[in-house]
């Protein structure tokens, strides 16, 4: 069995970033998801009572951004998205952003501090295409294994990006941190999807095949637990 296959699985996917897969693959048994959207007054107030006026002045950027985008085609939704949270926050990793081995971070949270790693990145870009009705089905958070060094090199990290599928056979628009253009799976040769996931469950191979329910325990359901308490209504 070759563990990074040439090409991408018709429904699960995508990108670069850590050294953990092992502990990463732990965290990501999740919790169901039903969407409602951001109460974003309410995300003002928290983000400025938390971090201070230019954490609010982070949030009314991105109410700003979703208004706008809100009537544009997916794939200009996809692209404004991406380019947002690409341009405003630096990556950096956990340890170094919140002092924590593996800390996933909520929208708000990312926006205040103006840091993240692959994780934060992806998840400020799902739910902000879930807030501007990108349905679910859609969009895969996606484990990958990245090769860093070049074509030749034999060094693969660990990695998340977010996948999106216009269609269900589709070959999946993958949105990564780490370059600019959103650029479809067969063009991203340096990457290896390992498994992906949304609110139906945890995919690995092709989309019908649902290996985790969405109620086991994971940093999922505790992400959704301070996204609620931030403004998030369900």
């Amino acid at each position: 069995m070759r563990l990074f296959p040439a090409s991408w699985p018709r429904l699960g996917v995508a990108g670069p970033c850590r050294r953990r897969a092992a502990a990463g693959v732990a965290a990501l048994l999740i919790a169901g998801l039903a969407w409602g959207g951001f109460e974003m007054e309410r995300m003002r107030q928290v983000a400025l009572q938390r971090f201070g006026p230019a954490a609010a002045e982070a949030v009314d950027a991105w109410r700003s951004g979703l208004a706008g985008w809100r009537e544009l085609p997916e794939d200009e939704q996809l692209r404004r998205v991406n380019e947002f949270f690409n341009r405003r926050i630096r990556f950096v990793d956990d340890q170094e952003a919140w002092g924590q081995a593996d800390y996933w971070a909520t929208p708000l949270e990312v926006l205040a501090r103006g840091v993240g790693d692959c994780e934060d990145f992806v998840i400020a870009k799902y739910f902000s295409l879930r807030d501007l009705g990108v349905p679910d089905a859609r969009l895969r958070l996606t484990y990958v294994k990245a090769r860093v060094g070049g074509p030749g090199s034999s060094v693969f990290l660990a990695h998340m990006v977010l996948s999106y599928y216009p269609t269900p056979d589709a070959v999946p628009l993958i949105l990564d941190n780490l370059i600019r253009d959103i650029r479809p799976a067969t063009a991203r040769q340096d990457l290896a999807p390992v498994f992906s996931f949304n609110s139906q469950g945890i995919f690995v191979g092709t989309a019908s095949q649902v290996a985790s329910p969405v109620d086991r325990v994971s940093r999922w359901p505790e992400l959704l637990g301070r996204l609620r308490a931030e403004g998030y209504e369900p």
